[in-house]
């Protein structure tokens, strides 16, 4: 198991990263919360990983702090939660956001996140409300600077796809989102995070 990548950043983009280790290039896939966290493209970064493993494909999974990390594997552990879903779930709330809606089985608020229906919701709280409530509070790095609006824009169109979602149904949430929105005070976060919200799921 490949629990820990420390190297230099070649690429990154709001779903996934490029770390060079000792001559090797790593792809590893990651939250829009990781994302916000790590470096620039050059910068060093170490990060949290989790190789999923499939009978076709190995897949890496990477994340800024050990809280993230633990948070994927719970829920991957749910039935009905594959890794793209549990990315885009990571990526639409906090693990703090997350662990106490679970705790106190909130459903009402589960249901907000992106990605989880009533029955997904109803489920996580029987099987990870005792697993979650042992997690501590996860740490409160805050989110770099943003983007200038058409590249974050371009990003966010990019991280929903990359979700899944078709690029002209992205292209419509991501206006949707942008409503309301001062031009100047936008994050690539907060645009994700509105546009998907915005997709009813």
């Amino acid at each position: 198991m490949i629990a820990l990548l420390s190297g230099k950043i070649m690429s990154k983009s709001p779903t996934e990263t490029c770390v060079l280790v000792q001559g090797v290039g790593y792809a590893i896939s990651i939250p829009l919360s990781t994302y916000e966290r790590i470096g620039q493209v050059g910068e060093q970064v170490t990060l949290h990983t989790y190789l999923h493993v499939r009978e076709d494909v190995l897949q890496l999974y990477g994340f800024s702090g050990t809280e993230e990390r633990e948070m994927f594997k719970l829920l991957l552990s749910v039935s009905g939660i594959g890794p793209r879903m549990a990315l885009a779930v990571l990526s639409g709330t906090s693990v703090d956001s997350l662990r106490r809606h679970v705790t106190g089985g909130d459903i009402a608020a589960l249901t907000s996140v992106p990605g989880i229906g009533k029955k997904l919701a109803e489920r996580l709280v029987v099987e990870l409300r005792e697993k979650v409530g042992r997690m501590t509070a996860s740490d409160r790095n805050g989110p770099k600077e943003g983007l200038p609006v058409d590249g974050i824009r371009t990003e966010a169109t990019l991280a929903l796809t990359s979700l899944g979602y078709s690029r002209q149904s992205a292209e419509k949430a991501i206006q949707q989102a942008l409503t309301g929105l001062e031009p100047n005070k936008i994050t690539l976060e907060e645009l994700i995070k509105g546009a998907l919200r915005t997709t009813g799921r």
